[in-house]
């Protein structure tokens, strides 16, 4: 029996809006295993990001809710979870292998595990000949390439990503999926990847939460069965294409629900 990794119980978040309550979330149970890689998908607004940072515990439940890492309560951000947000979030006045060392320096590594550590990521991310560039020299996906490696190196039992790509051009947001598809193969990380894409969702996912609209709840699971390991050929094909064409329907029904 596979090990669960992530879990959510009773997660619920409420803003205030013109000092009346606003329902944001309302999640009551949600689980991962290990390895698994989920995306997390619905209607805009719904409340997938406030989710996401909730797990990571920049954002406190409401009420009780809980949320567990291996059967550990999680009370905070931790080295447990790997967060990749929508920015890149890189240290300007740091190099590429200034960015990728900073979560190992800060946990006070030894200074050779932090050299070997980034050389591995910078290797494994095809960004070695560029260790001594600094981000603005250095193009989005390049980027968000190095913002995964700074991730990977303290290596987290559970990666986080916030719509890493949504920022990115179309050919180089492909490129990028391929290449955390190949990532995900060589290290089998327990990934819960947001997005608003769902060809993208699709073609990521071993299952595709689709959340409802405001309040956000989990309204259906859909189990991807498309082979592994994947590429982007995938999205040619007629099955690809009918989860998507199904998950679209849930996201729309869900849409116009809410502007009822």
């Amino acid at each position: 029996m596979s090990v669960v990794a992530l879990e959510a119980s009773s997660v619920r978040k409420v803003y205030t809006k013109n000092g009346q309550p606003l329902a944001i979330l309302d999640v009551e149970r949600f689980s991962v295993r290990e390895g698994e890689l989920i995306t997390v998908i619905g209607p805009s607004g719904c409340g997938k990001s406030t989710f996401l940072h909730i797990i990571g515990g920049f954002i406190k439940s409401e009420g009780g809710g809980s949320i567990r890492v291996y059967g550990e309560e999680v009370s905070g951000p931790g080295p447990d979870r790997g967060m990749m947000f929508q920015e890149f979030a890189l240290f300007p006045w740091r190099t590429v292998a200034g960015n990728v060392a900073w979560g190992l320096e800060t946990q006070g590594a030894p200074r050779a595990q932090i050299d070997a550590t980034v050389g591995k990521y910078l290797q494994m991310m095809n960004l070695s000949e560029f260790r001594n560039h600094y981000p603005a020299e250095l193009s989005g996906g390049m980027k968000q390439r190095v913002a995964l490696a700074r991730v990977l190196a303290f290596d987290p039992k559970v990666l986080l990503m916030d719509e890493p790509f949504g920022s990115l051009d179309a050919q180089t947001r492909e490129t990028m999926q391929e290449e955390l598809i190949k990532l995900w193969e060589r290290t089998r990380k327990t990934i819960v990847f947001v997005t608003h894409d769902i060809e993208e969702a699709v073609f990521l996912g071993d299952r595709v939460v689709v959340l409802t609209a405001r309040p956000a709840r989990i309204r259906e699971e859909v189990r991807i069965d498309l082979p592994r390991p994947r590429d982007l050929s995938v999205k040619k094909s007629v099955q690809c294409l009918e989860y998507r064409n199904y998950i679209w329907d849930l996201i729309r029904s869900e849409s116009q629900r809410a502007n009822k």
